[in-house]
């Protein structure tokens, strides 16, 4: 990788989270020859809290991953990068942040150079002095880096990076992601959310903040103070989607259910969101991964996607049926070769994996990839507002006619300890 770095005439960093002044323009170069606006990186350059910016942990030669990080304070930022080698072909992946996918694999000849953009939010726990949300003992792992101040970008494949620039856009509309395991930016391979795969079909005219959270019900959520950080940061024009209902089946005690308690906390989050001028969107959750001794799939979430369509229908807001989608879509691969969306893996897979991965309900890359395929379908065929922010080169999408699995690769991230997400 096209990696250089000298620290002299770096720019000053606003270390405040809450600082009232510009957050300037920041520029990096990682070749030698630069513009003088830009500051040149060397490859020893680590990251510190001091310098602002750096490599964190330096490549990683099992993935020929690159980690690459700045100070910044929370926010939505845009952010160029202009790819490609004077010396040989090459092929870029970027994950911004905890590993959401935000520049699929761009190949690019020897000698020419692309120039990509792509919206990060970063943000930290904090909603306002003195109260922040409860973060488990997952969120605290290093390789876990979506609740940091720091903007975070992996550069991935055969990467050829030449130049970054990270811009302040916080006039920049958001799209919120509320929900579970299913969701949230899963922190280590090779699990994956489908709302880390999300990224990558919108336009730099949005961005999204994936605040998913592995075991979490509506309830739950609520109770870490997860849904009050997203109204803090919530302005007129954005968007939130809402997907529980894998956990939520799971409580118990009187009066709760998918009619009673979770229906009501589901309007609740509506008024909360439409008080405050954005838009609403909620989800059906998608089927786990379970069929009966005759190779039929079996219905796994009783009452609670009938409840979310029920909810849709009488207080008018936009449905995504990920419910009834997903159906169709286990169904074209059958009880066996449905485990290439599920994470099914052989011991010794992945380093530190020393027992068989077997789980029906979260999702490797290539599962990831279809249920948000799902989500950007249902979006456009109901001609959504939201339709204006997906890139126009993404291609429609029938979830009975899905990809080939052994056709769709995404560069492995980092290596992390493997740890089974909450609430399967």
């Amino acid at each position: 990788m096209l990696l250089a770095m000298t620290i002299s005439n770096a720019p000053s960093l606003v270390s405040p989270v809450h600082a009232e002044i510009a957050f300037p323009t920041m520029r990096f170069s990682f070749v030698p020859a630069a513009a003088p606006e830009f500051t040149v990186v060397e490859p020893t350059a680590v990251y510190s809290d001091v310098r602002g910016f750096g490599f964190d942990k330096g490549r990683t030669p099992e993935t020929n991953s690159v980690l690459f990080s700045v100070k910044v304070p929370e926010g939505n930022y845009l952010v160029t990068v202009w790819l490609g080698s004077p010396d040989a072909d090459s092929e870029t992946t970027i994950k911004a942040e905890t590993r959401r996918l935000v520049i699929p694999a761009t190949p690019v000849k020897r000698g020419q150079t692309v120039e990509k953009q792509f919206a990060v939010n970063v943000r930290n726990s904090e909603i306002s002095p003195g109260v922040s949300v409860r973060l488990n003992d997952r969120e605290k792992i290093p390789s876990l880096r979506h609740w940091d101040d720091k903007l975070s970008l992996e550069f991935l494949g055969k990467p050829a990076v030449q130049r970054v620039e990270i811009k302040k856009a916080d006039d920049l509309p958001t799209l919120f992601m509320a929900g579970d395991s299913t969701m949230t930016d899963q922190a280590g391979e090779p699990w994956i959310g489908w709302g880390q795969m999300m990224p990558q079909f919108f336009t730099p005219g949005i961005a999204v903040a994936n605040h998913g959270e592995s075991g979490r019900a509506l309830r739950s959520f609520r109770g870490d103070r997860r849904w009050d950080k997203i109204l803090s940061q919530l302005k007129p024009g954005d968007y939130v989607m809402i997907q529980f209902g894998h956990n939520d089946m799971k409580e118990k005690g009187e009066g709760v259910g998918a009619f009673t308690t979770y229906a009501a906390s589901l309007k609740e989050c509506i008024a909360d969101v439409r008080k405050r001028e954005a838009t609403p969107i909620v989800i059906t959750p998608m089927e786990r991964r379970r069929f009966d001794k005759d190779g039929k799939r079996e219905d796994t979430h009783g009452d609670y996607p009938d409840a979310v369509r029920k909810v849709a229908e009488e207080e008018k807001v936009a449905l995504i049926d990920l419910n009834k989608m997903s159906k169709p879509l286990y169904e074209a691969f059958g009880v066996e070769p449905s485990k290439k969306l599920f994470v099914f893996f052989p011991a010794n897979t992945y380093p530190g994996q020393n027992n068989d991965l077997k789980d029906n309900t979260h999702f490797q890359a290539f599962g990831g990839d279809q249920i948000a395929r799902c989500a950007i379908q249902s979006l456009r065929d109901a001609n959504h507002p939201l339709t204006k922010y997906i890139r126009e080169d993404v291609p429609a999408f029938d979830p009975s006619k899905p990809g080939d699995p052994s056709k769709y690769v995404l560069a492995p991230s980092q290596a992390g300890a493997i740890e089974v997400p909450e609430g399967r």
